[in-house]
This record gives C-alpha cells, sequence and structure tokens, in this order.
C-alpha cells in the first residue's frame, strides 16, 4: 500500500493538538482527521521526543531541567510565567518550590572530601581496636569462668580445704 504525504501544514497543525497543554487524545483525533492512529501516535512521540520537559510530569523532571525553567522564567512576568507552566505541564507553585531550592542550593556546607576519608580512616581503626579489646575481654571472661568451674569442682571432688 502507497504511504500517504500529509502537508506540512496540517503536521504542524496536528502537532499542536497533540502538545500540552491542550495534548488531545490521539483515538479522538484519528478518528476526526482520517489520520490512522499509529500514524498519530508516531507523530505524537516526535514532538515529545523534540520537546523533551512537555511530556513529563513535574516529578520526573531532572535537576537540569527544573534548572532551565527557573533560568527561563526569571525575566518573565507572572501572566508570562503562567502562561509558560501551562505550555509546560507544571503547577506556578511547583516553580516556586523550584526557585527557592535554586537560591537555597549553596546553604548546604558540604565537608572536603578528603577530610571525610581521613575522619572514616581513623573511625574505622578505632573501630578495629576496639573489637580486639572486646576480643581480649572476652578470652579472659571466658578463661575466668572456667577456673570457677574447674575451682568449683575440685571442690565437690575433694571437698573444701578450710574443712580440714
Amino acid at each position: 500500500m502507497p504511504r500517504k504525504v500529509y502537508s506540512k501544514k496540517l503536521k504542524e497543525s496536528i502537532f499542536k493538538r497533540l502538545t500540552p497543554p491542550n495534548a488531545e487524545k490521539v483515538p479522538a483525533l484519528a478518528k476526526e482527521t482520517n489520520i490512522p492512529k499509529g500514524t498519530l501516535y508516531r507523530w505524537r512521540t516526535k514532538v515529545l521526543e523534540n520537546n523533551p520537559t512537555s511530556n513529563k510530569k513535574s516529578s520526573k523532571w531532572s535537576s537540569s531541567d527544573k534548572f532551565q525553567a527557573v533560568l527561563e522564567t526569571a525575566s518573565l512576568s507572572e501572566l508570562e510565567t503562567a502562561k509558560y507552566c501551562r505550555e509546560k505541564g507544571i503547577h506556578v507553585e511547583e516553580l516556586k518550590s523550584w526557585i527557592k531550592q535554586c537560591q537555597n542550593a549553596n546553604e548546604n556546607k558540604f565537608e572536603d572530601p578528603k577530610e571525610l576519608k581521613d575522619n572514616l580512616k581513623k573511625e574505622q581503626k578505632k573501630a578495629k581496636e576496639l573489637e580486639k579489646e572486646l576480643r581480649e575481654k572476652e578470652k579472659a571472661l571466658a578463661e575466668t569462668a572456667a577456673l570457677l568451674v574447674l575451682r568449683k569442682k575440685a571442690r565437690a571432688i575433694w571437698g573444701d580445704p578450710e574443712d580440714d
């Protein structure tokens, strides 16, 4: 069966209808336009690949995507920001929380990795020494317990030396 060629203008209008915020359902669009569902699904995939943030739920956005959204909306008015959020499929409140996260990103103080590594080595050495000391004490305790048992048995066999 020959492949049907669609005009660029038709494709662009369908692309707009397939992307957020409108994002019409493919089966309904296929019925309306008489374009096969498979074709529409391929087109939708192609459109969403070109605009990676438009098809993601905000919880699936990467950190760099969120940061990019913050940068893109930094100079926009509230109305423009709201329009941007609708186009991207996010809520204004989410964008505001991302802005706060970006503003607070450098407030956490991170320790020097070399210092952390040195502290870890010291703690591991200390743990090893404590384990060695514990083993020695366990041995001494076991030896003391054995001596007490032997003393008890010796008294039972020979009697108490004070009895003589």
